[in-house]
Order: C-alpha cells, then sequence, then structure tokens
C-alpha cells in the first residue's frame, strides 16, 4: 500500500513539474525556433512551432542593419559592471553589519531591511534622474550603474549577512594576532570563502541588470548609441518599416537570451549552494 502511494505521488510530482517546465519553456522554445523563421512565414503562419525552412540571415540582418551589435555592447558594459559593482558593495555592507561594531547597528540593518517590503516601483524614477542630472550623468549608461550599484539590493545584503554568519568567527580572532586590520580580514580572508554566494549575487544582478528596461530607456532617451539590448529591441518594434519584420524582434530577442543562459550554466553549480547557504546557515 504505501509503495503504491509513493508511485502515486512521485508521478503526479513529475507530472505538474513536466506541466510547470513546458509553461516556463514554450515561450522561450518559441521564441527561439520563431527566430529560424522568415517574416512572411511567421506572419502567415506563427502558429506552427518548428520552421519550414531555417533562415540564418535573420541573425545577420539583425546584428548588422538594426544595431544589435552596438545594443549588445551596452548591456554587456552595463550588465557586467553592475555585477562587479554590486558583489563589492553587498559583500562590504554585509561584512560590515555583521563583523562591524558601531551604534545603532541592527537598527540601521532593520531599516534597510524593511525596505524590502516598499515597492514604490517608477516612482523612484523621476528622483532619480533628477539627481543624475545635477550630477551630468542622466544622459549615459553611468547613471543607470551607478544608481544600481550605490542601491545596494536589499535581497542581496540580508543574504549576505547570513552567509558571513555562517563562517566562524575564530578565523578572525586569529587574522587579528596576526596583524590583520577590519578590512584586511575582508579582503584576504572573508572574500575569498564567498565564492558561492559571489556566484549567486552574480546571477540575480545580471539577470536584473540585463533585463532592465524602464531606467536605460529613460537615461538613454536622448543619446540612442548608449542603448543596451532589451530598449533596442523595444524600440525596433515601434519603428516604422522594422515594425513588421517579426523575424529581426525574435532574432534580436533570442540574441538577448543567450548571454542569460550562458551565465546561468556556468555560475549554476555556485547558485545553489549560495542560496541554501545564506539562507539556512546562521
Amino acid at each position: 500500500m504505501r509503495s503504491t502511494n509513493r508511485l502515486v505521488s512521485a508521478t503526479l510530482t513529475y507530472l505538474v513539474l513536466t506541466l510547470v517546465f513546458l509553461a516556463v519553456m514554450f515561450p522561450v522554445a518559441y521564441t527561439i525556433l520563431g527566430s529560424f523563421k522568415g517574416n512572411m512565414e511567421l506572419l502567415t503562419k506563427g502558429n506552427r512551432l518548428f520552421p519550414e525552412k531555417f533562415v540564418l540571415d535573420n541573425y545577420v540582418q539583425a546584428w548588422n542593419m538594426a544595431n544589435f551589435a552596438k545594443y549588445t555592447w551596452n548591456s554587456i558594459f552595463m550588465a557586467g559592471t553592475i555585477v562587479v559593482g554590486s558583489i563589492f558593495t553587498c559583500t562590504i555592507a554585509g561584512y560590515c553589519f555583521e563583523r562591524g561594531h558601531f551604534p545603532f547597528k541592527d537598527f540601521l540593518f532593520l531599516l534597510v531591511v524593511s525596505s524590502m517590503f516598499v515597492n514604490l516601483g517608477s516612482l523612484t524614477l523621476y528622483p532619480q534622474f533628477a539627481i543624475a542630472k545635477v550630477f551630468g550623468i542622466n544622459k549615459t549608461l553611468w547613471g543607470v550603474i551607478i544608481i544600481r550599484v550605490l542601491g545596494l539590493n536589499v535581497t542581496n545584503l540580508f543574504v549576505t549577512r547570513s552567509y558571513i554568519r555562517s563562517i566562524s568567527r575564530e578565523i578572525d580572532e586569529s587574522a587579528k594576532v596576526d596583524g590583520c586590520s577590519f578590512f584586511s580580514i575582508y579582503a584576504r580572508i572573508i572574500f575569498p570563502l564567498l565564492k558561492p554566494l559571489i556566484a549567486t549575487i552574480a546571477i540575480l544582478e545580471f539577470r536584473h541588470s540585463w533585463n532592465d528596461y524602464l531606467m536605460p530607456m529613460v537615461f538613454t532617451l536622448s543619446n540612442p548609441n548608449r542603448m543596451p539590448l532589451i530598449v533596442g529591441i523595444m524600440n525596433l518594434k515601434g519603428s516604422g518599416a522594422a515594425a513588421s519584420s517579426w523575424n529581426l524582434m525574435l532574432a534580436g530577442s533570442s540574441i538577448a537570451l543567450i548571454p542569460m543562459i550562458i551565465v546561468y550554466l556556468i555560475f549554476n553549480r555556485y547558485f545553489i549552494e549560495g542560496l541554501t547557504a545564506g539562507a539556512v546557515k546562521g
């Protein structure tokens, strides 16, 4: 009886997981396969998943004619810089909140973490843009990068502090005996031990910055050459003759998917380890 119940339970579990997998992956599969179709086939036979004839020229046209080469480089630059900057700001802040000793530390951390539950959405965009205008960085991707890096993702900070808490304090004490200062301990000992956490932050920040649309669009509105790929694809959708070029749209969307998939495949093992260690230990 127990074996029958286990079999039924396992069957239902795998069935639900399969349905969820198909529902999640169908748009991705349709986009990638549709990017190999001709524009006429997309317009007349768009309900078919597999193309009648694979058209590789879609990627060539999207890369050259639609300026996706420039947009892709802008996205790589923006996302890469945000990832590197966020790794340092999040790990340093998490280290200071966990190992540091300063007045009102727990209260300040509580205030920072409480902002997780306040979602102002696009309401913060105008004040951020106004501040960037004062510093003259409102027409470049550097404005987006600085705001994202110094804005300090609260989720990453929370996970970072929990992860550092799982590292024995005896290591700190031994380093102090050897003459290391507070930040020397971070740079020489704590930071090298954060590889799984760093991979987690890298994936989360890369996904968010690579797919970000609203803020980069506002900051590059008057400077199209600085637009990232996502903004360029959306602009292509409403740009005159190219508006009906769905083959270029899907090719561009597929180009935008590739870096995210590659990053996840590379850091997947560390990503899972970083999330579980940061969330469970402590």
